[in-house]
C-alpha cells in the first residue's frame, strides 16, 4: 500500500487545517504513506465545491452516506460539527472504513462509548483530532517527565483563554447550541487540555467544577464560515438562548498524586488563543503557551544558584521531535504542523499495522472527564471519574 484514499466530511476551519496537513505530508516526509485527497463533503453545494478546488480534491460530494460505502475510500475524516460525529462514525464503521475524528468525540460519553464499541468490532484503524499534543516543545516536555527529569510531579496547571464572543451582539453559532455542539469552552477548549494532562501527566481520578453562561441569549446568525458569523444589525433582530458554558474551571485529583486546575474561557479579553500549562516537579518545572508554540520555558533545581531560572528552549533542533524535517535550527513552525505531525503518526500507524495515539479511547477518557465535571457542578461536589 503506497497511499491512502481519504474521504472528508467538512470543509470549514478543520477541513482547511486537514487538507493542508494531507497536501504538505508528502513534501516533507516522503517516505511516509501518502495521504490521497479524493472526496470532500458538505451539505452547501456552492462551498463544498468551492473547497474541493481551493483544497486540492479530486471530488466533491453532498451526501456523506454515498461517500462512506465507496469502495475507493480506505478512511474517513470527520471534521463536521460535534453533533454528527456518531452517526457518521457508526456508518463508516459498518461498512469498515478507517476512521479520523475531530474531537470532542461525540456529544456524550454514552455516545463515544459506542462508537469506541463500534470501530473495535469492525477492527478499523481510529484516531482523535488532539493536535496540540503533536507540537514538538510539548513533546519535549512529554520526554523530560518520562525520563524522571522533572522528578516527581506534584502540580498541573492549564488554562485555554479566548475572547472571541466577548461582543454579546455577536451571533447565536453552532458553537453556542449545546445540541449541536454538546458544550461550549469546556467541550471545546477545555477538552484539549484534558488530553493534554492524560498525555502528560496521567489519568485523572477526581474533580470539581464550576461553570458560568455570562451572554443568555444572542442574535440569530445569518451567515456562519469557522469561528466567524454575521447576524443583522437590528436591534430588533431575533435572538435565541446560549445553552451552552462560556466558561469552566474545575479541580482534579490525578491517579498518580499530582494536583490539577483547569480553566477554559471565551471570555477573557485580550486573550487571542492562550493555551497554556505549567508542571511543577520535584525536580523541575515547565511552562508551555502555544501562542509561542516552539518554545519550552525549563527550570531545574539542580541548576547553581547564581544562575537558577527559567530558561527558554527553542524546540527546533533536530534532537527535537518532526524538527530534522522542517527548517534549520531557530526556523520557526506554526499551526498547521500540529495536524501535519498528526497525519504523520496516521499514516506511521497503517504503515506499522497498529492503532494511531491518540484514538478512539483517549476520546472516551476525556469525555468522561468532561461529564465528570458537568456532574460535579450539578451536584456541588466531588466526583470520581471511574464512578461514570
Amino acid at each position: 500500500m503506497e497511499s491512502i484514499n481519504i474521504g472528508m466530511i467538512g470543509y470549514k476551519f478543520m477541513g482547511k487545517a486537514h487538507s493542508h496537513a494531507y497536501r504538505d505530508l508528502p513534501m516533507f516526509f516522503p517516505k511516509h504513506l501518502r495521504p490521497a485527497m479524493k472526496v470532500i463533503c458538505g451539505r452547501n453545494p456552492e462551498g463544498v465545491a468551492e473547497a474541493a478546488s481551493q483544497f486540492g480534491w479530486e471530488e466533491y460530494t453532498t451526501d456523506w452516506k454515498e461517500l462512506v460505502n465507496r469502495n475507493d475510500i480506505d478512511l474517513i475524516d470527520i471534521n463536521a460539527p460535534s453533533d454528527a460525529h456518531k452517526e457518521i462514525t457508526l456508518a463508516a464503521a459498518k461498512a469498515g472504513k478507517h476512521i479520523f475524528c475531530e474531537k470532542p468525540l461525540a456529544l456524550t460519553l454514552e455516545d463515544s462509548r459506542e462508537m469506541l464499541e463500534a470501530v473495535e468490532a469492525a477492527g478499523v484503524k481510529h484516531m482523535v483530532g488532539f493536535n496540540y499534543r503533536f507540537t514538538p516543545a510539548v513533546m519535549l516536555a512529554k520526554k523530560l517527565i518520562d525520563e524522571g527529569r522533572l522528578g516527581d510531579i506534584y502540580h498541573f496547571r492549564a488554562w485555554f483563554l479566548q475572547d472571541w464572543i466577548i461582543d454579546p451582539d455577536f451571533p447565536l453559532v453552532w458553537r453556542l447550541q449545546k445540541d449541536i455542539a454538546g458544550s461550549g469552552s469546556h467541550g471545546d477548549l477545555g477538552a484539549h487540555l484534558i488530553d493534554m494532562a492524560h498525555y502528560l501527566i496521567g489519568d485523572i481520578s477526581e474533580v470539581i467544577g464550576m461553570n458560568e453562561t455570562f451572554i443568555k441569549e444572542r442574535p440569530l446568525p445569518t451567515e456562519m464560515t469557522g469561528l466567524s458569523a454575521t447576524g443583522s444589525s437590528d436591534k430588533d433582530a431575533p435572538k435565541g438562548p446560549v445553552t451552552v458554558d462560556d466558561a469552566t474551571l474545575f479541580m482534579a485529583k490525578f491517579a498518580n498524586g499530582a494536583l490539577g486546575s483547569f480553566e477554559a474561557t471565551r471570555f477573557a479579553t485580550g486573550h487571542r488563543s492562550t493555551n497554556s500549562f505549567e508542571i511543577n516537579g520535584s525536580k523541575g518545572s515547565v511552562i508551555f503557551d502555544f501562542e509561542r508554540l516552539n518554545e519550552l520555558q525549563v527550570y531545574f533545581v539542580d541548576d547553581k544558584e547564581d544562575v537558577q531560572g527559567f530558561r527558554r528552549v527553542l524546540a527546533t533542533d533536530a534532537a527535537h521531535a518532526y524538527s530534522d524535517v522542517w527548517w534549520p535550527a531557530g526556523h520557526t513552525i506554526g499551526y498547521e504542523h500540529t495536524f501535519i505531525h498528526e497525519v504523520v503518526e496516521l499514516m506511521e500507524a497503517f504503515r506499522e499495522d497498529r492503532q494511531p495515539v491518540p484514538n478512539f479511547k483517549d476520546g472516551v477518557k476525556c469525555q468522561q472527564v468532561l461529564e465528570a465535571v458537568d456532574m460535579s457542578i450539578e451536584k456541588r461536589q466531588w466526583i470520581k471519574v471511574s464512578d461514570l
